[in-house]
C-alpha cells in the first residue's frame, strides 16, 4: 500500500507537470516572438540608443517589461522535467494514513549505512510541526544533488532545511529503498532482510583472516582500500610508461584508444598432411556405441535411480539409461528413439526412466566421473591446463505457448539460452538454461563454484555479456581473474585513483575517479557476502538479481559496483599493454565458439526444445553437455592411441601438430540409422596411455 502510494504520488505530480507545460506554450510562443523580432531589429545598422528605444516599444507591444519577466519565470520554474514542487500538494492529503500505515512497520537498514535511517526518524519525530523550517540538522549525503537542491533553502543568507520537501523526499526515498534492498521490515516477507540468507556476521569474523589470506587480501577496510588504490596507481603508471614503446596502441585526437588489430598465428608447417593421416586412422563408431564405452570406463549411469534409491528393478537397466540420455541428449524426443529403436526400447519407458529416474543433480553428478576420467589423460593438458574457464551462451527454440520463451535481442529469435562453461582443455564443466531477458554475466560465476569435478579453474574469459561492474567486484573477492573478450571496450571508463592523479601519456583515457570511501564504509558487507557465497549459503546469481533489480540500486551492489570499477579498470590497463593478454583472450573465447558448434551437431533430432516445463529445459542441456563430454573422452582415447600408432608408423608426431586439433572431432562417428547398442562388447579398460612425445613446458 504504501508504495503503491509512493508510486501514484509521483505519477500525479509528472501529469500535472505536463498540463502545466501544455498550459504554458502558448507564454513560450509569445515569449519566443518577443526575441525573435528583437533580434531582427539588430539586424538593422542602428546606434544602440535607436536599438534601445525601438527593443522598448516591441516589449511594451506585449505587455512591458515586469509581464515578460513574470512570464519567464512562469515558464522556467518547470522546466528541465522539475516535478519536484509538486509531490507536496498531492501527498499532503494521504499523509496521516501513512505515517499511521508506517508506524505498523519496524524499518531497519541493510547495510552500515544508517544515514537514510536517522533521517526518517527525524522526519518522523517532526511530523506535527507547523514550521516550514526544520530546527535540526540532519545528513544529507544520500541524496542527489537535484533533491538537495529541492529540500535545502536560503533564508536570510542561512541555509535552512525545508521540513516538508524533506518528508516527501524520505517517502520516496524509503520506497525505493524497501524496492532495492536498501532497508528492510522486521517480520516481513517480501521485503526482509536478505542478510538472512547470509552467513552470520559472527561466523564470517571467525573466517575472516584465513579467507583473506587465501584470497590475497588485507582483513580491514582500511588496508584494503589502500592497497587496491596502490595497485590501480601502479598499473596506471606502467601502462603511462609503457605507452611510448606500445606499438600497437595509439590515442586520437579525440582521446580514444585504438589498438591494432592481432595477426593470425600460422599454422606449423605439415599440419594439414598430419590432419589428413590422423582423421583416415580415427576408428569408426556410433554415437550410442560411444555412450556404451564411457559408461564401462566411468559408470555414470550408477548415479540414476529412483528417488527413494532403490535398485531400479529395471530389465537391462543401464542399457535403457543410455537410450534415454540419447533420445533426450540428441533432442530426438522419446518418440523417434522408440521408433528407431524397436526391440530396444519402448517410449513410455523412456518417458518413465526420465521423469522418475534422472534428475538435474544426477545428470552433473553423471558429468563429473565423464570429466575427471578425460583429465587423467595428458593429451588435454597440450590444449590447456585446466586453471581456464570459457563461458558463453547459445539460443536455443522453445516450443511455442511457453512462459519461459521470449524474444532475445541479440538472435532476434524467441525461446531461452543454455550458459555453458568449458575448461581451457574443451571439457564443458557445467550448464544451466537461463531466460533471454537475463544478462548473463549474471550467471557467469554459478558455473566455476557449482563445478564438482577434479578441473577447477580461476581464470575466467566470457564475451561482452558475461561481465559487468559487480560482477569484476565479485570475481577479486572470490579470487577469480575474469579475462573477457569486449567488444567495444574503449567505450568503456577507466577510473583513476584520486581526482589529482595526473598521467604524461594516457591521461585521456581517464574519466571518473573511484569512491574509495563508499568501498570502505560497505567493506563489513562485501566481504560476508564473498565468505557467504563461498560457505555457499548464497549463489552469485541470485544475490545479483536481488540487490540490482530495480532502477535504483541498492547500497550493496553500488559498492561491488565501485570495487568491480577498480578491477575493470585493472584489466583494461592490462589489456591494451600486453598483446599476449589480447592473444590468450582471443584463443580462448574462440574454443567456446567451436563448442556450440558441436552441441548443434550433437542435437541433430532438431533445434526446438519439445518440453515446456523449465525443469526439463535445464536437464535438456544437461543431456547434451553429458555426450559432448562422452564423444571427447572417447576422442581422447583413440586420439592417444593414433598418435602414438603414427609415431610407430615413423610419421611426423609432434606437439606443435597435435596442439592444432581438438577433441571435437565429429566425422568417423555415426548418428543414424536403426538405433542398437551391444552391451556384450566390452572396451579395452581406460589406462590413460603416454604420449610418444613430452609436453612443452
Amino acid at each position: 500500500m504504501f508504495l503503491q502510494r509512493v508510486r501514484r504520488t509521483q505519477a500525479a505530480a509528472r501529469e500535472k507537470l505536463a498540463a502545466l507545460h501544455d498550459e504554458h506554450q502558448a507564454l513560450e510562443e509569445r515569449l519566443i516572438s518577443v526575441f525573435h523580432q528583437t533580434l531582427a531589429i539588430d539586424r538593422n545598422d542602428m546606434s544602440d540608443g535607436d536599438f534601445g528605444r525601438r527593443a522598448r516599444d516591441i516589449f511594451a507591444g506585449h505587455g512591458g517589461s515586469e509581464a515578460l519577466v513574470e512570464h519567464c519565470e512562469t515558464v522556467g520554474s518547470w522546466h528541465d522535467n522539475n516535478y519536484l514542487p509538486l509531490l507536496w500538494a498531492i501527498h499532503k492529503p494521504h499523509r496521516a494514513a501513512i505515517f499511521r500505515l508506517l508506524e505498523l512497520m519496524d524499518i531497519r537498514s541493510a547495510s552500515q549505512d544508517e544515514t537514510l535511517i536517522r533521517a526518517w526518524r527525524v522526519v518522523v519525530g517532526f511530523r506535527k510541526a507547523r514550521g516550514d523550517d526544520l530546527p535540526e540538522a540532519v545528513d544529507l549525503s544520500f541524496l542527489s544533488d537535484r533533491w538537495r537542491t529541492f529540500v535545502l533553502r536560503k533564508r536570510n543568507g542561512i541555509s535552512t532545511i525545508d521540513r516538508r520537501r524533506l518528508e516527501v523526499c524520505m517517502m520516496i526515498h524509503i520506497a525505493h529503498a524497501l524496492e532495492c534492498g536498501d532497508v528492510f521490515i522486521i517480520g516481513s516477507d517480501d521485503f526482509s532482510d536478505y542478510r538472512e540468507q547470509l552467513l552470520p556476521w559472527e561466523d564470517c569474523r571467525a573466517k575472516l583472516d584465513s579467507y583473506c589470506q587465501a584470497v590475497g587480501l588485507p582483513a580491514t577496510a582500511e588496508e584494503f582500500v589502500a592497497v587496491l588504490r596502490s595497485r590501480l596507481d601502479e598499473a596506471a603508471t606502467t601502462a603511462d610508461n609503457a605507452f611510448p614503446d606500445n606499438a600497437e596502441l595509439s590515442i586520437d585526437a579525440m582521446g580514444a584508444p585504438h589498438l591494432k588489430q592481432l595477426t593470425r598465428s600460422p599454422r606449423p608447417k605439415g599440419h594439414a598432411e598430419f590432419e589428413r593421416n590422423l582423421h583416415a586412422r580415427m576408428p569408426e563408431r556410433h554415437l550410442l556405441d560411444i555412450l556404451r564405452n564411457v559408461e564401462h570406463w566411468t559408470s555414470y549411469t550408477r548415479h540414476f535411480g529412483p528417488p527413494s534409491g532403490a535398485d531400479p528393478k529395471l530389465a537391462n537397466a543401464v542399457m535403457r539409461y543410455l537410450f534415454t540420455v540419447f533420445g533426450y541428449g540428441c533432442n530426438l524426443g522419446p518418440t523417434q528413439t522408440a521408433r528407431h529403436a524397436p526391440d530396444q526400447i519402448t517410449h513410455q519407458a523412456l518417458r518413465r526412466i526420465n521423469a522418475s529416474h534422472v534428475t538435474d543433480s544426477k545428470l552433473e553428478a553423471a558429468g563429473v566421473d565423464v570429466i575427471n576420467a578425460y583429465a587423467r589423460f595428458t593429451l588435454p593438458k597440450l590444449w590447456g591446463s585446466g586453471m581456464s574457464a570459457i563461458a558463453d551462451g547459445t539460443h536455443i527454440v522453445l516450443r511455442d505457448n511457453n512462459l519461459i520463451r521470449s524474444r532475445h535481442f541479440r538472435y532476434g529469435a524467441h525461446g531461452g539460452i543454455a550458459y555453458n562453461h568449458i575448461a581451457d582443455s574443451y571439457i564443458a564443466l557445467f550448464t544451466t538454461f537461463i531466460p533471454c531477458g537475463v544478462w548473463e554475466a549474471v550467471h557467469i560465476l554459478d558455473g566455476l563454484l557449482k563445478n564438482r569435478s577434479e578441473i577447477q579453474p580461476d581464470t575466467l574469459h566470457a564475451d561482452t555479456h558475461g561481465q559487468n561492474e559487480p560482477v569484476f567486484g565479485l570475481c577479486l573477492l572470490l579470487a577469480i581473474k575474469l579475462m573477457p573478450r569486449i567488444r567495444s571496450w574503449a567505450d568503456l571508463t577507466f577510473y583513476r585513483p584520486a581526482s589529482d592523479s595526473r598521467y604524461g601519456h594516457i591521461e585521456t583515457l581517464f574519466s571518473a575517479t573511484i569512491d574509495w570511501k563508499l568501498i570502505e564504509t560497505h567493506w563489513k558487507d562485501i566481504m560476508q557476502v564473498a565468505l557467504s557465497i563461498q560457505a555457499g549459503t548464497v549463489t552469485p546469481s541470485m544475490l545479483l538479481r536481488r540487490l540490482g533489480s530495480q532502477n535504483r540500486k541498492s547500497r550493496l551492489y553500488r559498492a561491488l559496483r565501485e570495487l568491480g570499477r577498480v578491477e575493470r579498470t585493472l584489466f583494461l590497463l592490462r589489456y591494451i599493454s600486453d598483446a599476449d593478454v589480447r592473444r590468450s583472450i582471443r584463443a580462448e573465447t574462440t574454443k567456446i565458439e567451436s563448442f556450440n558448434d558441436f552441441l548443434d551437431w550433437i542435437s541433430f533430432g532438431g533445434p526446438v526444445l519439445k518440453s515446456g516445463d523449465p525443469v526439463e529445459h535445464d536437464k535438456q542441456v544437461r543431456y547434451t553437455n553429458l555426450i559432448a563430454n562422452a564423444v571427447m573422452l572417447s576422442n581422447i582415447v583413440d586420439l592417444t592411441h593414433v598418435l602414438n600408432a603414427m609415431a610407430e608408423d615413423k610419421l611426423p608426431v609432434a606437439p606443435e601438430l597435435a596442439a592444432g586439433i581438438s577433441p571435437y572431432l565429429r566425422d568417423h562417428i555415426r548418428r543414424f540409422g536403426r538405433l542398437d547398442v551391444d552391451m556384450t562388447d566390452i572396451p579395452k579398460p581406460l589406462v590413460p596411455t603416454a604420449l610418444p612425445f613430452e609436453l612443452p613446458l
